[in-house]
This record gives C-alpha cells, sequence and structure tokens, in this order.
C-alpha cells in the first residue's frame, strides 16, 4: 500500500548559496519562503538568488517500500535536487508539483539537499509582474512510499488517476483513466465510485486502464448552490493484495459559456461575479499554511463571489480543494505575464502540462488561462505561435474545457491574439489607471458588437486604498472612500450586462509587491479588498456583499466610513451598504430617515455637529460609527507618501500653471505641455535603457519594461493620462527607474512655466 510520508520539519536553511557542502545553516520548518520579509517591505530590493534546503532521512525512520519518490508541491522557481551528493534532478516552475525516484540513491542515512534559484533570467516564467517572486521551498515536501508496481508518479505531477464525466439526461457516464508504472500480468483493478456519503454507486474489477461507469440520477455538481462531490477510488490488486491505490474526488455538471447570456451552468444561468486571489500573506509570503487557505476561502465565501480568478499562476491543491467544496467557479491559468520571452517557450508548454495533469479532476475549475498581459507591448509572430501552441495542447490534453487570456488594455480590438483563445477577457483600470469610470460598461458594449461571437469578461479591475480618508474622493488619492465609489460604478456597470461571460475584481487581498512605492504603504499592491493581513474589510468588500449576498442566507447592514471620523464640512454624506430593501438612519438616537435602494447604496447627508453617533438599522440590524466636527483636516487622514521624494503638498503649484500634481491628460491638453511630456518620454527611455545595462554582469530583479516605441505605445499613454506626473514618476519603481528630488523640482519647475488652457463654457 502507499504510504506518503511527509518531510516537512527539521531542515537547515543557508541564504545565498548554491554549495551543498556549505554547512550549517538555520533550522526551519517547511513551508518557508526566505522573501517572507523583505518580499512585501518596499525598494524592489528582495532577495534573489540561491539558497540551500538540507535534511538528514535515515532509513530507519521511514516506511517500508520498493521505490521511493520525494515530493515537491511548490518550489519557486527553479530546484536541483541532490541525494547523498549526487544531483537527480532539475526543475523550472515554481507554482507545480514534481516528483523524483530516488529510491537507487538512499543509504542508512541520507542528506537530502535542494537548492532553490529565484534569480532573474531568461527562460523561466514568470520574470516580470506586479507581485513579488518569493523563493523558498514554500508548500509540503513528502515521500510517496510505494511497490514497484503503482499508479504512476512521473508524468508531469499527475495523480495517476483521470475521471471525466457526461451528463446524459438525469445520469452520468463517468470515464475513468488510471496510469500503471511496472505492471504485472497477474494484476487487477478494483474501480469504487462512491456518493457524497461514502455509498458506493458504481465500480467493477479487471484489467484494464480505461473503464467508463453509469451513475444513475446523478447529483450534479451545482456551483454554491449546491457543490456535490463523488469519489473515485482505483486499487490496484494483485490476487487479493491492494499493492497500490489512489483516489479523487469529482463532479458531474455541464456547463457553457455563450457571448450574449454569460456562463450557464447546468442548462441554467448562473453569473459569474468574483474576485481574484495571490498566494501570499503578512509576514509569512507565499508559504501559506492550511488555515490560511480556509481563511481565505472563507471571506470569499462570505464576500459572494461565484467565482475566482486564481492568479497568476497555479495555486496550491488544498486550495483548489477548498473551491470544489464551495461550489466556486475556477479560472486557473500559469505564469505567462507581462512580458513574452522568445528563449521561454518550452516553460511555457511545461507549466501547462503540470497545470492540466494535476488539476485535471477538479470540477471547479471551467477554463485554462493561456496568458495575462502578454501582449502588453504589442503581439508578434513569436508571441502568437506560443499561444496557438499552448491553445491546441490544452485542447488536446481537455477537451471538456475552455481556454482563456486576461488581454492589457491598450490590446486593440482587432489583435490577432483575440482570436486564439476559446473566450477572452479584459484587464481594464478605467477610473485608476487613466480614463473614468463611465468608460467601463461602454467599452465593453463597443467590444460586443465588434466582436458578438466572441465571449467577453473583466479579468481585472480595482483601485488602491489604504487608511486615507476624504469627503471629496477623487481617482489616485488612494482613499477607502474613492475605493468604495469606484466599486459601486463597476458594479452597476458590470453586473448589469449579462453578456459578460465572468469579472473578477483586482483584488481580494492586498498582496507584496516590493516593486512598488505608492499610497504611502511600499511594498504591496493595495487593490484587496481586504487587508494583507486579513484583518480588515474595507467599505468596498461589502459594496459586493451587498450586491452578490442574498438576504435570506445572510442579511447585513454596513456602514462606511468608520474610520473616518473626524470632518471639517457642515454636512456630510454617509453611505450604508445592505442586502435588505430599506435602510434606516439615526444620530445620536434620532431618526433622520428612511431610504430604498434598488442599487443596495444608500446614501444620507447628515448635519455634522459636535461628536455623533450615527446608526445605521436594516430589519434588526444595525451598525453603528462616529463622526466628529473640527475646524481643519486630520492630516493623519491625508496620504503622506513613505520614503518620498516629495509630496504633493510640497509641491509649488501657481494658479493657473501646471505643476507635478496635475495629471497627463490634463497637461497634454496643451500644445506646450504635449511638449513637454515628448521631453520627459525621452528622458524616461533614456533612464530606461540606462537601467538595462545596469552594472556589468549585473541581472536587474523584477520591474516593468515597457517598449515606449512599440505598437502598444499610445495605448499605453492613453491609460497612464490619469496620473499625476508625481504619482506616475513614484511608480517608476517597478521599472526600476528612479528620480531625485532636484530632477522632480526642475521638472516642476518647467511646468510651472506652461498655462492651462482656458477652460470651454
Amino acid at each position: 500500500m502507499r504510504h506518503i510520508f511527509n518531510l516537512n520539519e527539521n531542515w537547515l536553511f543557508v541564504k545565498d548559496t548554491a554549495d551543498i557542502n556549505a554547512g550549517n545553516g538555520e533550522q526551519i520548518n517547511i513551508p518557508h519562503s526566505w522573501n517572507a520579509l523583505d518580499g512585501q517591505d518596499g525598494g524592489n530590493d528582495y532577495f534573489r538568488g540561491s539558497c540551500l534546503y538540507t535534511k538528514t532521512i535515515k532509513k530507519s525512520d521511514i516506511p517500508e517500500a520498493e521505490l521511493y519518490y520525494i515530493e515537491f508541491c511548490g518550489t519557486n522557481s527553479s530546484a536541483d535536487l541532490f541525494v547523498n551528493g549526487n544531483k537527480l534532478a532539475h526543475h523550472d516552475g515554481g507554482y507545480s508539483t514534481w516528483r523524483v525516484n530516488i529510491t537507487d540513491a538512499l543509504k542508512d542515512e541520507n542528506e537530502i539537499a535542494v537548492v532553490v534559484d529565484n534569480s532573474a533570467n531568461d527562460t523561466v516564467y514568470p520574470q516580470m509582474a506586479d507581485f513579488t517572486f518569493y523563493g523558498g521551498i514554500y508548500r509540503n515536501v513528502n515521500l510517496v512510499c510505494v511497490s514497484n508496481s503503482h499508479f504512476d508518479l512521473d508524468y508531469y505531477g499527475s495523480p495517476g488517476i483521470k475521471v471525466t464525466p457526461e451528463i446524459c439526461g438525469n445520469d452520468a457516464k463517468v470515464n475513468v483513466e488510471v496510469y500503471i508504472s511496472n505492471p504485472k500480468d497477474n494484476q487487477n483493478i478494483r474501480y469504487t465510485i462512491y456518493d457524497a456519503n461514502g455509498e458506493a454507486v458504481a465500480g467493477a474489477t479487471g484489467t484494464w486502464t480505461n473503464q467508463t461507469f453509469d451513475i444513475k440520477d446523478v447529483h450534479l455538481w451545482n456551483g454554491r448552490k449546491d457543490p456535490y462531490l463523488y469519489t473515485c477510488e482505483a486499487e490496484l490488486l494483485d490476487g487479493e493484495n491492494t499493492v497500490d491505490n489512489v483516489a479523487t474526488r469529482f463532479g458531474c455538471r455541464t456547463f457553457k459559456i455563450d457571448p450574449d447570456n454569460g456562463f450557464i451552468l447546468n442548462g441554467e444561468e448562473y453569473p459569474l461575479r468574483g474576485v481574484s486571489r495571490h498566494q501570499d500573506r503578512w509576514g509569512v509570503g507565499n508559504a501559506l499554511l492550511p488555515e490560511h487557505h480556509a481563511e481565505d476561502i472563507d471571506l470569499i465565501m462570505e464576500v459572494g463571489a461565484t467565482t475566482i480568478r486564481l492568479a497568476h499562476y497555479q495555486h496550491d491543491q488544498y486550495f483548489y480543494d477548498l473551491c470544489d467544496e464551495k461550489g466556486l467557479v475556477i479560472w486557473a491559468e500559469i505564469p505567462y505575464i507581462s512580458k513574452h520571452m522568445p528563449t521561454g517557450r518550452e516553460n511555457t508548454i511545461s507549466q501547462m502540462k503540470e497545470l492540466v495533469t494535476q488539476n485535471y479532476n477538479h470540477p471547479s475549475i471551467v477554463v485554462w488561462g493561456l496568458s495575462n498581459e502578454i501582449s502588453i507591448g504589442g503581439s508578434d509572430d513569436d508571441l502568437l505561435e506560443n499561444h496557438r501552441i499552448l491553445n491546441d495542447l490544452v485542447h488536446e490534453m481537455d477537451k471538456t474545457r475552455l481556454t482563456t487570456i486576461a488581454a492589457v488594455s491598450m490590446c486593440k480590438m482587432d489583435d490577432p491574439y483575440l482570436q486564439i483563445p476559446d473566450v477572452v477577457s479584459y484587464n481594464h483600470y478605467f477610473g485608476w489607471y487613466g480614463g473614468d469610470t463611465t468608460m467601463n460598461g461602454p467599452w465593453f458594449d463597443k467590444f460586443h458588437a465588434t466582436h458578438p461571437t466572441i465571449p467577453i469578461g473583466c479579468s481585472e479591475y480595482g483601485c488602491e486604498a489604504l487608511n486615507w480618508h476624504t469627503s471629496d474622493p477623487k481617482q489616485g488619492d488612494y482613499t477607502e472612500e474613492y475605493q468604495a465609489y469606484y466599486h459601486e460604478e463597476l458594479i452597476k456597470q458590470l453586473f448589469t450586462r449579462k453578456y459578460m461571460w465572468a469579472t473578477h475584481v483586482w483584488n481580494m487581498f492586498d498582496f507584496g509587491a516590493d516593486a512598488r512605492a505608492e499610497g504611502g504603504e511600499n511594498g504591496q499592491n493595495h487593490k484587496g479588498l481586504v487587508t494583507i493581513d486579513r484583518k480588515y474589510k474595507k467599505d468596498a468588500f461589502y459594496a459586493y456583499k451587498a450586491w452578490l449576498v442574498s438576504p435570506e442566507d445572510d442579511p447585513f447592514v454596513h456602514l462606511c466610513g468608520k474610520r473616518y471620523i473626524d470632518r471639517v464640512e457642515e454636512v456630510t454624506k454617509v453611505t450604508v451598504y445592505s442586502n435588505l430593501p430599506e435602510v434606516e438612519l439615526f444620530v445620536n438616537g434620532e431618526s433622520i430617515g428612511k431610504k430604498t435602494a434598488e442599487d443596495h447604496f444608500f446614501y444620507f447627508d447628515v448635519k455634522n455637529i459636535g461628536e455623533s453617533t450615527v446608526l445605521a438599522k436594516a430589519g434588526d440590524l444595525t451598525d453603528e460609527g462616529t463622526i466628529r466636527k473640527v475646524d481643519e483636516m486630520n492630516m493623519d487622514y491625508v496620504l503622506v507618501e513613505k520614503g518620498a521624494v516629495l509630496n504633493w503638498f510640497d509641491i509649488n503649484a501657481p494658479e493657473g500653471r501646471f505643476s507635478l500634481n496635475d495629471k497627463i491628460s490634463d497637461i497634454i491638453e496643451s500644445k506646450r505641455g504635449k511638449l513637454w511630456l515628448i521631453s520627459m518620454g525621452l528622458k524616461l527611455k533614456k533612464k530606461m535603457d540606462a537601467n538595462k545595462k545596469g552594472k556589468k554582469g549585473e541581472k536587474k530583479s523584477g520591474g516593468f519594461d515597457i517598449d515606449l516605441k512599440g505598437s502598444g505605445a499610445s495605448g499605453i499613454m492613453q491609460m497612464l493620462g490619469g496620473f499625476t506626473v508625481l504619482r506616475l514618476t513614484g511608480m517608476m519603481g517597478m521599472m526600476n527607474v528612479s528620480f531625485t528630488k532636484e530632477e522632480l523640482l526642475k521638472m516642476n519647475k518647467k511646468l510651472n512655466r506652461i498655462k492651462k488652457p482656458k477652460k470651454k463654457n
């Protein structure tokens, strides 16, 4: 019988070495990441290199078996395995399971050494993206102990069993395929299919490795409504003895993605409205424990999501299992992201094979993602060929699911890249990165009219919010109030367009992005509906809950702005979210009225006198907070960039003249402003070119690399139009570009010489 022996405890870790004889190190347990702290503190200087993990295993301490495979469930991003000094394997790809047969290398006492490397290179994805590439052995390590004859352990981390249900009326035909290594002539396979109660509903014993079974009156896997799971077990028999066994859960369902009616599950429209998720959190990086995954899924369930885009790589098997159990519909993808590398094609193929092979049996997964924002600099022949290869590969490996991509805003609607996958989604940030919120819905209407046969969705949208506050929220201010406003507008636009096959908020949780230097807290992307430590649900979280959660399931009322107490205005706006039809607001115990709102967003004008207790009541539920009249703005609510060279209030901004505090889109309305922007672009290009060269022999880590002369250049500039010049220069850290105080002041002085055009009446 198979034994899985966990090896997580008692490893030695040595940082910054590839020498397997490096000597003593720090004692650690797996999961572990060496970037748990420096990958979230900003500066784009987290350690990227080789580190050594070693562990001693005595053969007398492990189960007896004929064969031993060591199994790594996640090593980011490349790894070399040594046993007793002998190199046995190399693996490229930081997010998938890989195994190595170590039987012949084992002695009575054994030294396991793993050199893990997350250095920058040009062959292994990802290399350029807006998140931290945490290094480490950050998922389980196991010893799989099996007989010589066993269900396959060698093929791309496969579970050795593949289950494909097909719905036929009220019944299901379930095809089960198993893969056996070193089979013997006298062996049989016993198949048993169990229902959710553990009762056998189908089965047989024979020599077939591919067999189809009937389930009468099948119980469908029906999303959040009823995520019913069956289990299929396969036992390899030698006479009456079980030599090996594997089991997998599966679900029986049909789905269709219709260009006019969106996602259809089991013949019924089932709107996919949900979130994206990164797999890290504060202080642990991506070395998550089961309780972390469970907390994440509970929060996603609470917000009412029906779908998750698991970005931008393969996630932990435990999390996919939770998605199966909870009935969440999943987009799974590989980290083919941001920058196409002609030398990385083989890695996209191997990572896709691992993704599909290892996750085929999960009923929650409906689409395989080929790439994300890969055409940011435009499409070329090599990029297109890479996508066609991946698309064909996926359809060959899995005939039951569809392919998709996440295209970036500047990708034109007629780009041939969009014609490759089965369905398409776009990452749009109108209202945060350029443009305004009203542009989102009409853009999708135009795409739908232009390509009526291509299902279209929104794979990313969002804006950043920290603990900054204002009564006059504006694009780019990082306040919780603007984020709430932004999502109110996007909810109303996206959720009412039934043709959209899926929408995914970017992001469910704030996440580590060490190159980021914005919002006053460097090293993170703060677009999450929940903070990176999972301690605080931002107001926008409850806007989604109000739309997506039935009051029969979880009635609630939420008073927004509870962290925004001190307010200068005489009359202040108070916003309430609820999934109940009516809200009443009380100020110091007195009702100021009741309101109804079909959009679940309730707005009240409240006189701001002294200190007031504000209480929102919906049905029997209440939520309360405090507001207080002050004469001057509380500067604790005002963004001050941590480590910023300049802050907005330090900048000279004469009346009627431009400054670093003005938006790019406003500046280019002036002829002199356009000329200034061109000169700035040339300087920026020079800085980026110098940065690419770096010091002799040095590889730059992380960051973005945008071709300002490429086919996507005009789209990039259009998207950046919503940035102030100061904010844009601050974000250049993601491109490894920085400006000194003197450079910024000189830039501001030149802008001060340019008059703002007179506004037309």
